[in-house]
């Protein structure tokens, strides 16, 4: 049997996601959610320092053994999942709120535009392109055969790895079972999904206590992100369980420690949202102004919808390999403040992307550092023959 190993190690918010626009079909929720600072750093503001906050000092609730709702919840869980009563309630009756948890996930000021430059600065970077190198090299083979088994290229995995946790230097501090609770009971009426967001939290912290209670490991000791989020791809519960892989056969599925098992899992989670192999995932547009219907192409937001008649139809026009592009596109923008957007047409490929971040920002940016770190990769080979 596969045990979910929860280290004391794991990754700190500093992954910074931007949320997307609601996409025009409904946003699958495994993917990680931990969106609030992003949304700052892709708008020209520097992250709060709360964001990097302790876990020690983050507490500042009472435990939620004093919340009725909170105790309700448990007996809930235990019914549900079969869990003695007793062990759910103690458990969550530990969780502490973590107000810098809630003050995260508070949604970012709309008045200041997004920025793609600045948010790319953030990841695409000589520190996160060095260590991509070095995680490629020492992982060369796995990283061989996770894209050969499951597709997806070996650029793309590194480029998820590496925005997320800079290969797992960065390691959050915050204890999952708190962040979970608090999210759970205590996400920020002013969001404009609260209600959804803490019936997802929910189901993560009950998926948190179940894997424990399965595998009598302790809930109380796993850190990580304010969001929940575990291991160097940054997985909530409910993806370790759904797409986590013991891929060095250690019958065990650390996120943390096994390079292996990260390697597979990420490419797992690719393969199950649809990854297509060989597909590109975006290709250059440019606009006739003749023709131009902005409104109808942004319509669909980052879903792929058009063909490759019915994209160029209405104004976007694209060249060479895209004229053969089978499958729906989508017309992808991407602001830079006050100057003019970047556009690209994404195809299916980018679309899941955007199913492990609903941010077409995150998805540019794991495209163009696992691109950078590919080219940094022949580099250093040609200087070595």
């Amino acid at each position: 049997m596969i045990r979910l190993r929860f280290s004391a190690t794991a990754l700190l918010a500093a992954t910074l996601l931007l949320p997307a626009a609601v996409p025009a079909q409904p946003a699958v929720p495994e993917a990680s959610p931990a969106a609030r600072a992003a949304a700052s750093l892709a708008k020209g503001i520097k992250p709060a320092p709360a964001a990097r906050a302790s876990k020690a000092s983050a507490r500042s609730g009472p435990p939620y053994a004093e919340r009725d709702d909170a105790m309700q919840f448990a007996d809930e869980i235990a019914a549900r999942r079969g869990l003695k009563p007793e062990w759910v309630r103690r458990i969550i009756g530990q969780a502490q709120n973590l107000a810098v948890v809630s003050r995260l996930m508070e949604p970012a000021p709309a008045t200041q535009p997004k920025n793609w430059r600045a948010y790319r600065s953030r990841f695409i970077d000589a520190t996160r392109i060095q260590a991509g190198v070095r995680f490629w090299e020492d992982n060369e083979r796995t990283l061989q055969r996770a894209s050969e088994e499951f597709g997806v290229p070996a650029e793309i995995i590194v480029g998820i790895i590496g925005v997320e946790t800079i290969y797992g230097r960065q390691l959050g501090d915050f204890r999952i079972l708190d962040a979970l609770a608090t999210l759970s009971f205590d996400f920020p009426d002013s969001h404009p999904r609260a209600a959804e967001r803490r019936q997802y939290f929910r189901g993560e912290l009950e998926q948190f206590l179940a894997s424990h209670s399965a595998q009598r490991t302790n809930p109380l000791r796993p850190v990580g992100s304010y969001a929940g989020a575990w291991g160097m791809p940054q997985f909530m519960p409910s993806s370790v369980a759904r797409w986590g892989v013991d891929y060095d056969g250690d019958k065990s599925i650390d996120l943390v420690n096994s390079t292996d098992d990260v390697i597979g899992s990420v490419a797992n989670y690719f393969k199950g949202y649809g990854w297509i192999p060989g597909m590109p995932t975006h290709y250059p547009v440019r606009f006739d102004a003749e023709k131009l219907d902005m409104e109808a192409l942004m319509a669909p937001d980052i879903l792929p919808t058009f063909g490759v008649a019915s994209f160029q139809a209405k104004g976007a026009v694209l060249e060479g390999p895209a004229l053969g592009h089978k499958g729906p596109l989508a017309l992808i923008e991407l602001q830079n403040g006050g100057d003019p957007p970047t556009y690209v047409a994404g195809t299916e490929n980018f679309y899941v992307i955007t199913r492990y971040n609903w941010s077409s920002y995150y998805a540019m940016a794991v495209i163009e550092l696992g691109r950078e770190v590919k080219e940094a990769m022949g580099r250093t080979t040609a200087s070595s023959r």
